[in-house]
């Protein structure tokens, strides 16, 4: 057994390379740029106004006295969407523009609606009155104060977001490269595990597979359910291995059979093909038994999970999804650090992935309750909680009000922070 720093060192450096492809941009939710997104236009492309109101040449309202009212013939009226207005501009012009309308050259300031008063009156004005001086460039969006045109638009090796994609289509962006979703196979192994509804007391329902399938958009793979492995199929998973070696298969992940039981097949099968990188057993709780391989010669890798639920989300959690980050080329998600609400002990030697909840005070500090349950059994407190908090090995008692690392069960701390 490997402590849990060996542990991620060995995963870091058995990279496997994902190629990159083209997709629409529309399309590309949750998944990994590989190469940065530029601006083909600046943004916005024009100048136009902010607000609703009249345009005018700021510099005819230089000389303007508050006691004489100063007419401005309103010679048209431009709204977002219409073409650039085009006549010839002459002094003490306005023209009635709406929100994203253009600016005609000529005009350089905008003046709200909220403040125009009308001559001879609303219901037939001609003219606008102005009775101060109006500062230049008032409500004005200037062409390319967002984005210029070839600027940096999204960096590469980052996830795309609902956000990003928006501005995406609003800048006209229609391809942009990405890498390709890794493909996972995934084995249920054992006869206990069953995929029906109603079971015998000695039978186990098929419940992880059904997790890490749920979970396939917010961890950036295609996920396929191979089935299940009974306790005598070592010569079928053998079979399933060397096919996935000639396939377009990333990962294969398994659960169960990876301790040392009787019928705990999964680690003799894998160790019997040509390995570059290997562990099996880790200094964690849950998920002990996690075992890792990486076929020599070949971009594969197998991960045998544990059979236990809570063994299982844990591992797939802490070593499944920060070896997918990598090969993705994303950076190392940071933690979130909470204060402690509550004290815990635990055995030093190993790092225990905590069920917790995470929740804020009244002054705004984030607190962390490490829940009661923590048995890998125990589905209770797995429902109640919203995060993992992560205790490192080398010590065992925690008390109230420490600072501890966090991590969201169901999609990538780095989506927040």
């Amino acid at each position: 057994m490997i402590n849990y720093q060996i542990a991620k060192k060995i995963l870091k450096k058995s990279i496997i390379k994902i190629k990159d492809e083209k997709i629409k941009s529309v399309n590309s939710l949750n998944r990994v740029a590989s190469a940065n997104i530029y601006s083909s236009i600046d943004y916005p492309s024009g100048n136009n106004a902010a607000f609703d109101g009249f345009a005018i040449n700021s510099k005819d309202t230089k000389n303007i006295n508050k006691k004489i009212n100063q007419k401005f013939k309103i010679i048209g009226s431009i709204a977002a969407g219409t073409r650039p207005f085009k006549k010839i501009i002459k002094r003490f012009d306005a023209v009635e523009i709406m929100t994203g309308g253009i600016i005609p050259n000529g005009f350089d300031t905008i003046v709200p609606i909220e403040k125009i008063v009308f001559s001879p009156s609303i219901k037939n004005r001609k003219y606008i009155l102005i009775n101060k001086k109006v500062d230049k460039f008032n409500h004005v969006r200037f062409k390319g104060s967002d984005y210029k045109k070839n600027e940096i638009v999204f960096k590469k090796n980052s996830i795309i977001q609902p956000n990003h994609i928006l501005t995406f289509k609003t800048l006209g962006i229609k391809n942009i490269s990405v890498k390709k979703k890794i493909n996972i196979l995934f084995f249920s192994t054992g006869n206990e595990i069953s995929n029906q509804d109603n079971i015998p007391d000695w039978k186990v329902r098929n419940s992880n597979c059904h997790y890490i399938k749920n979970l396939d958009q917010n961890f950036l793979f295609n996920f396929k359910n191979g089935g299940i492995l009974r306790d005598s199929h070592q010569k079928v998973f053998k079979t399933k291995i060397t096919k996935m070696l000639k396939s377009s298969t990333d990962i294969i992940i398994t659960s169960g059979a990876v301790s040392a039981g009787k019928f705990d097949f999964v680690p003799d099968v894998i160790k019997s093909f040509k390995l570059s990188n290997f562990f099996k057993g880790v200094a964690i709780r849950p998920g002990k038994p996690i075992l890792f391989a990486k076929i020599k010669g070949n971009q594969k890798v197998i991960f045998g999970l544990p059979g236990n639920p809570m063994s299982s989300a844990a591992c797939f959690r802490f070593f499944v999804y920060p070896y997918i980050e990598n090969i993705l080329g994303l950076n190392e998600e940071k933690p979130l650090r909470a204060i402690l609400k509550n004290n815990f002990t635990k055995k030093e030697s190993f790092v225990r992935f905590a069920k917790s909840k995470l929740n804020t005070t009244k002054n705004g500090k984030v607190e962390v309750e490490i829940l009661e349950g923590q048995e890998s059994y125990k589905l209770k407190s797995f429902v109640k909680s919203n995060i993992w908090a992560l205790l490192p090995a080398g010590k065992s008692k925690f008390k109230k009000g420490e600072i501890v690392e966090c991590f969201f069960p169901n999609h990538s701390n780095s989506s927040l922070i």
